[in-house]
């Protein structure tokens, strides 16, 4: 245990970290890609004396990648990216067993969150890690004098990527950031599978509903709202996906859903999972035409994607009916019921992604960190993909952690693959 008398922190509790120091073990045995990282890590001590101030959601897994990053040298503070999502036990942990400073209490309000974002801006980084671009976005607009201290950044999530770009076309980003959400390993990975069986988690827990025989409607065919069709198809829900791209909306037909506008399948739906890292996905004439018991649920990163004004507008009375469902009575008696304010359900309602996926999620912050520190000044102040060496490498050790082996090509096979003059 460390003395926490001269870390800075702002936590619910530090008599939990205990309980979430036992909880941060059970996450780290379904993380052998992080296992690896953390024992070369502490060998090499590749980002001695590097400060990095994190935006993440805060739990087990995010807890054991300050552990990796720590084990390399560097001097790590962490603020929560949502205010729903921060497990108030594993913040307590963090600061009192690994001596990282931390700034998120699950709950806090507006002024608090972006409080806390400022705390960890205090600590001047020379790398930021963002999970949604709030910290990114924070600096930029109200922390100008930082940045030039500043080499390099990594995005995690899909929203955090969007606006980044638009930060980028826009001439307005200051230095380079990589977005590990567009790894291989990460959003074919976490974002289907960690989004897929988390949500329908968050669901459960909620509202304790039997998903069979439901009407399932995800809006959006993305990455993460494949994976919440899959698995509430797997539960035996009918599933609707609503899309605005041709080619998604046809990928989802092909895939064996109903596909319609969401004007329609609010007519039908039975459970709602917005999943598209936009606004009013579910607006008010979706709201006044669902079913009386409809549930509302969120799975993007900002809690914009339900009209929540519009359901307040219409409604006449609001009660919390159990843990983080909200009843909303509307003028004309139906009841409509809304997960973890809006905000996304599996973080709010559950406790996120497995940590097998984020595993993997992880390993690439580690690494990008890492290749920023060692080539920043090659980089320009854009939104880059994670190098293919190091999403290869994280693939390769997942398959080994598995007991997995596969095969190489060959020198024949590689020198047909690279030439033009064989054919038929």
């Amino acid at each position: 245990m460390t003395t926490t008398a001269n870390i800075p922190h702002d936590v619910k509790d530090l008599s939990l970290a205990d309980s979430g120091l036992l909880r941060m073990e059970w996450a780290w045995k379904e993380m052998p890609v992080l296992q690896l990282l953390e024992e070369e890590f502490r060998q090499k001590r590749p980002l001695e004396g590097v400060r990095i101030a994190a935006c993440l959601h805060v739990t087990t897994e995010t807890a054991n990648l300050m552990r990796v990053l720590k084990a390399g040298g560097a001097q790590v503070a962490l603020t929560a990216s949502n205010p729903l999502s921060t497990q108030d036990d594993v913040a307590a942990a963090i600061v009192v067993h690994l001596g990282i400073p931390v700034f998120a209490i699950k709950g806090e309000d507006h002024e608090t969150y972006y409080r806390h974002i400022h705390a960890a801006l205090d600590t001047r980084p020379h790398i930021t890690m963002d999970d949604g671009a709030d910290l990114v976005s924070t600096l930029h607009r109200d922390r100008r004098e930082l940045l030039e201290g500043v080499i390099g950044g990594t995005e995690e999530t899909t929203t955090g990527v969007i606006r980044l770009r638009a930060m980028a076309k826009d001439g307005a980003l200051r230095y380079p950031i990589i977005a590990v959400n567009d790894a291989m390993t990460k959003h074919l990975f976490d974002n289907r599978y960690g989004t897929g069986q988390s949500t329908i988690d968050g669901i459960i827990r909620a509202t304790n509903v039997l998903l069979a025989g439901k009407t399932f409607v995800v809006a959006g065919y993305g990455w993460c709202s494949r994976g919440i069709a899959m698995r509430a198809k797997g539960m035996g829900a009918d599933v609707i996906v609503t899309e605005v791209d041709p080619l998604r909306a046809l990928e989802a037909r092909m895939d064996g859903y109903r596909v319609m506008r969401m004007v329609d399948a609010a007519r039908e739906g039975d459970i709602f999972v917005t999943a598209t890292g936009d606004k009013h996905v579910i607006d008010r004439p979706h709201l006044e035409v669902m079913k009386d018991g409809a549930i509302l649920a969120n799975s993007g990163h900002f809690n914009v994607e339900i009209n929540i004004p519009a359901l307040e507008e219409l409604s006449v009375r609001k009660r919390r009916i159990r843990p983080f469902l909200d009843e909303y009575t509307l003028k004309d008696g139906r009841r409509l019921y809304l997960i973890g304010e809006g905000r996304l359900v599996n973080l709010a309602a559950a406790e996120g992604h497995p940590s097998a996926v984020m595993d993997m999620s992880f390993a690439n912050q580690a690494l990008s960190v890492l290749y920023i520190k060692e080539h920043h000044q090659e980089l320009a102040p854009q939104v880059y993909p994670v190098p293919r060496e190091i999403d290869e490498r994280i693939a390769r050790l997942k398959l080994e952690s598995m007991g997995i082996a596969i095969d190489e090509l060959t020198e024949e096979q590689r020198k047909y693959l690279e030439s033009w003059e064989e054919g038929t």
